[in-house]
């Protein structure tokens, strides 16, 4: 017979687990905390497989880029100039090292030394002055090879000489030359607004042609030369540009509706354009990035490779209906 008058069973029983006023427990929020973050993990893998790119880190580093580019724009169109001139001898000195990797040999001290120079003279003294200092950097950079010839190793067959020459001259043309015109543009009344649009516009196509290749994309577009753009990325991208077009045609630059088609229209262009040219340049360099010194995004070449020619394009555009 029981001695404890019938109060139950003395064995301690264990302790409920705390509950949240939800009435979640401690245990299954960290469960499905844990299991959100491997579904996360694992799309990011997805992503990274098919795009080449880490999501988080291309996010990341894409907002803070953009961030200071906006901000100096608007308010600070003085750090906005130093920002494009630092970028500009980043890029040359990554096309230099890209470039070097593939055998072609360009000097290093007058390539970024040219690329300052021409951004000094981009904001101060216009157009004219930018290209009076783009010519003396390219000739600084012509002479500097030629007096390396009297370094052993720095020789060379005549032919492999004459293509060092052609690089030296590519780095001003593509990086110095295409990088300053945000510069000469923003010197312009009214210009930060442009350069700020055509940015948008260039934004636009990027992630345009990113979602809806990634969702829909099944016919490439450019196989050899870039095996993840599709057709359906383009379409994706010119839609989304062109009403970013009209939206900051009208709203930003206060031009007719019908301009901001063109806007879009020829941004996409130039973006696309950009973007397959420097995919064929690093295939023919054997190489897979110019750098590594943004994470998820190679180097910083890599995300101003559609920026470049919509500069130019922007400052057309500028001259034209401004």
């Amino acid at each position: 017979m029981s001695t404890d008058g019938g109060a139950g069973d003395s064995r301690a029983k264990p302790p409920k687990p705390k509950r949240s006023p939800q009435g979640i427990s401690r245990e299954e929020l960290e469960d499905r905390v844990r299991a959100r973050r491997e579904q996360f993990a694992e799309v990011n893998e997805k992503i990274q497989a098919r795009t080449g790119r880490n999501l988080i880190s291309a996010i990341a580093i894409g907002l803070g880029l953009g961030l200071i580019m906006l901000f100096s724009l608007i308010f600070l169109p003085v750090v906005f100039f130093i920002f494009v001139g630092v970028l500009v001898c980043i890029t040359s000195a990554e096309l230099v090292g890209a470039l070097g990797k593939s055998g072609r040999h360009v000097p290093l001290i007058p390539t970024v030394a040219s690329g300052a120079a021409v951004a000094v003279a981009s904001f101060y003294w216009g157009q004219q002055g930018a290209w009076l200092i783009l010519l003396a950097g390219s000739v600084l950079v012509f002479l500097w090879r030629l007096a390396e010839l009297a370094v052993p190793k720095y020789r060379g067959t005549a032919r492999e000489i004459l293509r060092d020459l052609a690089a030296g001259f590519f780095v001003q043309a593509y990086v110095v030359f295409l990088g300053c015109i945000s510069i000469l543009l923003v010197a312009q009344p009214d210009g930060q607004w442009w350069v700020l649009s055509f940015m948008i516009v260039v934004i636009c196509v990027d992630t345009g042609a990113y979602a809806t290749g990634l969702n829909f994309g099944k016919h490439p577009m450019a196989p050899r030369i870039s095996p993840k753009k599709t057709w359906e990325g383009l379409a994706g991208a010119v839609a989304l540009a062109l009403i970013a077009g009209v939206v900051l045609g009208i709203f930003l630059l206060h031009q007719p509706w019908w301009f901001g088609l063109i806007l879009g229209a020829v941004i996409t262009a130039t973006a696309t354009f950009g973007d397959l040219a420097e995919s064929l340049l690093k295939r023919d360099m054997g190489i897979k990035d110019m750098s590594t010194w943004l994470p998820g995004h190679g180097g910083f070449l890599d995300r101003l490779d559609s920026m470049l020619p919509s500069a130019a394009a922007a400052y057309v555009l500028f001259v034209v209906f401004h």
